[in-house]
């Protein structure tokens, strides 16, 4: 399980900072270039991939 929280984590991180590039216009040619929102809905899902992983590497102890 922990794995796999692991693995999400790091994608939901790294699909956030493609979508905060895009929607500040640095990674063009997408729909969500240029769209403030992309940047604002990329940092929450990579804010919810830092906490996944946190989750996962504290683990039961």
């Amino acid at each position: 399980m922990r794995m796999l929280m692991t693995i999400v984590g790091v994608l939901l991180v790294l699909m956030g900072g493609v979508w905060i590039l895009q929607g500040i216009n640095v990674l063009p040619g997408s729909f969500m270039t240029g769209q403030t929102k992309w940047a604002i809905y990329g940092a929450l899902a990579a804010v919810a991939g830092i906490v996944l992983i946190v989750l996962a590497r504290r683990g039961p102890r």
